[in-house]
Formats: structure tokens, sequence, C-alpha cells
């Protein structure tokens, strides 16, 4: 299928589709670091900078691809909802379907839109599309099945041809094989940035990559090794968490890249979407329950058989990858977490009520220490270099 992605961002969607054996023809991005990581891998693909700006699709196009801006329904970012600035232009995928029906659309999102605003965002998607004659159907995808990477995200495939989306959301469940973890011979990740209200946290994975602080710096997780260590990953190993091929963005400038693999698809989940688009699967329909929404949400999955709604009982899981262990996947050495970012993690960790893994504070606190007495000892060398005995053996 031929396929035109709007909010590319670096081209997760893209990247999965192709490797399923799609074709992208076209891809929209206004942000100039993610446009030039585009030009770089996808140098054949027609680019326009602008979906404002955009009146049509292209003739060929049989799939509409689109991870709209998630900075309005993200819980970690403005929660403006889906009539916030960003988020909002979504509705321009809308336009483009009034202008020409294309067979099949993809949409993808950060969960949180299922509960904020009551579900305002599902709605008004759901509605939407119903509206124009098509049959959807969401399902919450976690990154997990295919990398160490803990990162839920909702999947909607809308379709008025001969495929049923729930026949590509719905054919594959598993059970993860998820291990007992110790911290002795297992790496946890860990958001250093939090520790009052909740702590970000992940065995044998990280937590969801960030885009992100509101204005622009980098928000790496940490990584607590099995050795007592504790890191930021390296921009390398955090491509790959997200499927990419390390230094997928290199063309980026340094401070930028953190945030364009923070916004970025997991391209293994998109490239799972385009194999079931390519072969649809088994549908089975006792999954199916009366439609009903919880107070203020809209269930995990669901789907429209184009008269009636229903919710769908399945897990975030379609897969379960077999990867190595998180201190073996990582290729490169990362940065030790610093003396001062350690510092305040720990003093917000030991003002909060939070409960954290046995021995995981200590390992904190050793950390510290060792980071303390690391600048210790560069104070006394430094000291002793530029000591007057030292000036006079050197002249």
């Amino acid at each position: 299928m031929k396929v035109a992605g709007l909010f590319a961002g670096i081209g997760g969607l893209e990247l999965g589709l192709q490797a399923a054996g799609h074709a992208p023809v076209m891809a929209c991005e206004i942000w100039g670091p993610a446009a030039g990581v585009l030009k770089a891998h996808f140098p054949k693909v027609s680019k326009r900078p602008d979906v404002r700006e955009l009146n049509s699709l292209p003739r060929a196009v049989d799939v509409l691809a689109a991870g709209f801006p998630c900075q309005d329904l993200s819980q970690a970012g403005l929660t403006a909802g889906i009539s916030g600035k960003r988020s909002g232009l979504v509705d321009h995928v809308f336009r483009l379907l009034d202008n020409r029906r294309v067979e099949i659309v993809i949409l993808e999102n950060v969960s949180f839109m299922l509960s904020l605003d009551k579900g305002a965002a599902m709605d008004r998607l759901t509605k939407a599309f119903e509206e124009r004659g098509y049959r959807w159907a969401y399902r919450t995808v976690n990154s997990l099945a295919f990398l160490p990477q803990r990162r839920e995200r909702v999947f909607l495939v809308a379709s008025v041809g001969e495929i049923e989306p729930q026949s590509v959301l719905f054919a594959d469940e598993v059970k993860p094989s998820i291990s007992p973890t110790r911290l002795d011979t297992h790496a946890h990740g860990f958001y250093w940035t939090e520790g009052t209200r909740g702590l970000g946290w992940a065995p044998n994975a990280v937590p969801t990559l960030k885009n992100g602080s509101t204005i622009g710096i980098p928000s790496p997780p940490a990584i607590l090794l099995p050795s007592g260590k504790i890191i930021k990953p390296d921009i390398r190993d955090a491509e790959r968490l997200q499927g990419f091929p390390s230094d997928w963005t290199s063309s980026a400038p340094e401070r930028q890249r953190w945030s364009l693999v923070g916004n970025a698809v997991s391209v293994p989940v998109a490239k799972w979407l385009g194999e079931r688009l390519q072969m649809p699967g088994l549908y089975e329909r006792d999954r199916d329950r009366d439609w009903s929404r919880k107070p203020g949400a809209f269930p995990r999955a669901a789907r429209f058989d184009g008269s009636r709604r229903h919710v769908v009982e399945i897990s975030d899981f379609p897969a379960w990858v077999r990867r190595p262990d998180l201190h073996e996947f990582l290729h490169h050495p990362g940065v030790p977490l610093s003396e001062r970012a350690t510092t305040g993690f720990l003093k917000r960790a030991e003002a909060s009520s939070l409960r954290f893994v046995p021995g995981f504070l200590d390992a904190v606190r050793l950390h510290l220490r060792k980071m303390a007495d690391a600048r210790l000892q560069g104070q006394m060398v430094e000291e002793r270099l530029l000591s007057p005995t030292t000036a006079r053996a050197a002249a």
C-alpha cells in the first residue's frame, strides 16, 4: 500500500510500515530538525512542511498515517485537550479525508487521552470517523511487547475498504514473559526528575521516553545497573529503545535529539500493524462486550462495526519479542547521573510518602557517595597541581 504520513516526526510509523512492505510516498512535518531526519532517511519521499497548507493527498495513497501532536493530551504535557493548539491539528486529517476518502487511516497518540477531559479526544475522533462512514477499532499497545521500553500508546485503525480494522488490531494477543528482577542482577529504569508524587519506574526496561521539558531541556531517564552505577543512557541507545538504528537522528542538533526520539512512534509496533495490513488475521468475536464507558473514560480497546460500538477485551500485548536484558541491550556506556541530579532526586524521594523497591534508595545513596568522592578526589588532584611547590617545580 502507498502511505502518506502526517505529523511524521522522524518517521517511526513510516519506517515500520515500510519494513512491513508498504511504500511511503509523502511525509508532512513542520519542525525543521525532524524534517531534516526525514530528508536524510527518506530521500525519495515527497515532503510537505505544513499540514495546514496541504490541500489534498496524492491520488495513489491507500493509507493515511498520523501520529498527531500529543502535547495537549499528555499527562506530562499541557493537558489542554483535543481542542488545544497542537493536538487540535488532527482536524486536518478529517479535512483531507473530506476532500478524498482514503481506504485506511492509522492514528497514534498517548493513552492518557482515553481519560483526559472525560474522554473528549476519543469521543471527537470516533464520531468524526463514524460521520464519514468509517468503521474503526483502537487498542492500547505497550511497546514493551517488542522492546525494553514501557510505553503505552493508543493505535486507531479506521477503514472504508475490505480490510476490517479489528482484523488488524485484535488478531494477536500473548501473555508477556515478564520475569522477576533483582537490583543486583537486572537494570532498572526510572526518572530522576520525579520522586515527589510518583516515580516512572521499569524493571529490566526504561520508562516511557519523553520529548523533554516544556522549555526544550532534554529529559532522559536514569538506569540503575546491576553494578550499582546509575547512568543516563546514550542517545544512540535511546534511538534503539524506540526501534530505530543507532544515529538515526544524527543530522539534528544534539540538544534536540532527545525530543525527536521521545516524540517518535515505536518502529516495531508500526511494523506489526503493517504486517497485519498485509495479512489481516482472525478476530474472535467472543472478545466483544457491550458498549459501556466508565465514568470519565473510554475503554482501553474498542471497535465500531458500522452500526454498533463494542468494548473489546484484549491486553496491551500483541506479541512478546525476546530481547536481551536491559543492561545487555545497551551498546554504549552512558553518562553517570551527576551528583547534583542525584542529590535532587534523593531529597524529593526521601520527602515523599512513596514506597520504593527495597534497596533502591540505598543504591541511589551509594551512587551519590561515589560521585561526591570522585569530585573530592578531582579537587585534591587539581589543588596539588596548582600548589606553590608544584608550580616552582614546574618552573
